[in-house]
């Protein structure tokens, strides 16, 4: 088979797959509480005070297109469960992906006989926070769902961006994307939850590349689209194609932009750059396993250690870091998390004070407090829940400010936007940054683009370095499709919204030299 009828092939299958009903899961209400009783009864009689069961079956699409051919498409369904117990102060988990009665009931005895074997090496017995009973069902709230829309409709506009782009003179090469997850969770405890959820995220993305063949240098700019916790709606509302041929005429424009002014400067910062900051230099410092030593994989630990709990002063009196589980849009927004809590909104960061700290039922007891902040999410079916990253987000100012106003009131600086490659100490304490585009602001204008810039700081000088904060205006949400965590590694997505910002006296590198 040529080519190209493999590809009509596949969009044929892709199509027929995209117009399936979009069924919950396999069993109705009924059902599901049925094959739920088999686990939770299990694991009572043989021993346990606590179990839950989690029966969840995932979709991903995910479209790739490069230089105006398809490059690949993954269409891929999962479906099983996995059962959670306590046995004596000790968990136990165990799962299947063959979802029935006799096997989930297999499988709950299993995940007691390895609480118990467990109980060995516990120091400590868990003590979770309590929590009510609910009876919910939540879905992510989407206009179309993408996985409705039809293949072809997807690629053709993820190849009319390549036509969009390859117009600019001087655009060399361009790849561009879509990826769409739906997450249909239900989960069951022996607390007496009965929780049914929809998740939707969709995140259109594209990249330009502009080769100097006479030097052999290149310059890309990606797209500033980020991942949403929203349906197809995202795709369609987002000017795409106006931003590509914007995105390759400034990768074209680098190659003779003005090299980074190294120094100490003023620097403003686009929300599709600070979200990442916040990412990094927030979001992970405030888990509660890793202040706590006890999660270390990839983001390391953290130096904001329980001793510095309401007492630390982390930034300006102006910066406010809020957790959020319901923030509207955001990836990590959801109904309930992993352990049947509620989610919540609340201050990590209270004017420029870190004030708390991302929990589980089973973490909150060790700071002493008696809720869990609803921070247990498991990125599979067979993944071990355990403390993830919510919405971690910087408000807007109190006062109403623009990107106009912040720049009209910068005498010397730097703005950056997008984001792109960065370094962070495993205390999540020293870092540098860099950017899609960077621009000179002199008296209060933006006067020519730069290349080859970076800016380097630490958490807390730069946070309490934040002199000016746009309004609500200026506030968008970036974030994160595929955060890892964990050892087996986890993904988690998740959201981060802000203003634009500026700051003070921040370490400009120019890293061409």
């Amino acid at each position: 088979m040529d080519r190209r009828r493999f590809v009509q092939s596949v969009i044929a299958i892709g199509a027929a797959s995209a117009v399936r009903p979009p069924v919950l899961l396999a069993q109705d209400a009924a059902g599901l509480r049925d094959l739920a009783d088999a686990a939770l009864s299990t694991a009572r009689r043989s021993g346990a005070t606590y179990a839950d069961i989690r029966i969840n079956r995932y979709r991903n699409q995910f479209v790739f297109t490069r230089d105006r051919r398809v490059d690949n498409i993954v269409d891929t369904e999962d479906y099983g469960f996995g059962v959670r117990v306590i046995v004596d102060g000790t968990w136990g988990f165990a799962s299947s992906s063959l979802v029935s009665k006799d096997e989930i009931a297999r499988v709950a005895a299993q995940a007691v006989a390895i609480a118990r074997a467990n109980r060995a090496i516990n120091a400590e017995a868990v003590r979770l926070a309590p929590v009510e009973a609910y009876e919910a069902t939540w879905d992510t709230p989407v206009k179309k769902n993408p996985f409705d829309v039809p293949l072809q409709a997807k690629l053709d506009l993820l190849l009319q961006v390549h036509e969009e782009a390859l117009k600019v003179q001087g655009a060399s090469f361009v790849s561009a994307s879509m990826q769409f997850v739906n997450e249909q969770k239900y989960f069951a405890s022996t607390e007496g939850s009965h929780i049914r959820q929809s998740l939707i995220r969709s995140y259109p993305s594209f990249n330009v590349t502009s080769v100097d063949k006479a030097s052999g240098k290149f310059y890309s700019r990606r797209a500033l689209t980020s991942p949403m916790g929203m349906g197809y709606e995202y795709v369609e509302s987002y000017p795409l194609l106006q931003e590509a041929r914007m995105a390759a005429e400034e990768a074209v424009a680098t190659h003779k932009a003005k090299p980074a002014p190294a120094g100490s400067k003023a620097l403003i910062l686009h929300p599709s750059n600070l979200w990442l900051t916040i990412h990094e230099s927030v979001g992970h410092s405030t888990e509660l396993d890793r202040a706590l030593g006890y999660e270390a994989n990839l983001a390391g630990t953290s130096f904001l250690t329980t001793d510095k709990l309401g007492t630390f002063q982390f930034g300006a009196k102006t910066v406010n870091l809020v957790a959020d589980k319901t923030q509207e849009h955001g990836m990590a927004t959801c109904g309930y998390d992993d352990d049947g809590v509620k989610t919540t909104r609340w201050h990590l960061v209270k004017d420029g004070t870190f004030v708390d700290y991302q929990t589980t039922r089973d973490q909150a007891a060790l700071i002493g407090q008696t809720a869990s902040h609803g921070c247990s999410y498991a990125d599979n079916w067979g993944s071990v829940p355990f403390q993830r990253m919510p919405n971690v987000s910087l408000e807007p100012g109190a006062k109403e400010m623009s990107e106009a106003d912040i720049i009209a009131a910068t005498e010397d600086g730097v703005y950056v936007k997008g984001d792109a490659s960065y370094s962070i100490d495993h205390q999540r304490y020293n870092f540098q940054f860099s950017g899609q585009t960077c621009w000179e602001v002199k008296k209060g204008k933006i006067t020519t683009q730069l290349r080859d810039l970076a800016y380097q700081s630490n958490t807390p000088e730069f946070w309490k370095a934040c002199d000016l904060l746009g309004g609500r205006s200026t506030y968008q949400l970036g974030g994160a499709f595929t955060d890892g965590k964990g050892q087996p590694i986890q993904i988690n997505s998740v959201s981060h919204g802000c203003p634009i910002a500026r700051f003070a006296g921040v370490t400009i590198l120019n890293t061409g030299r």
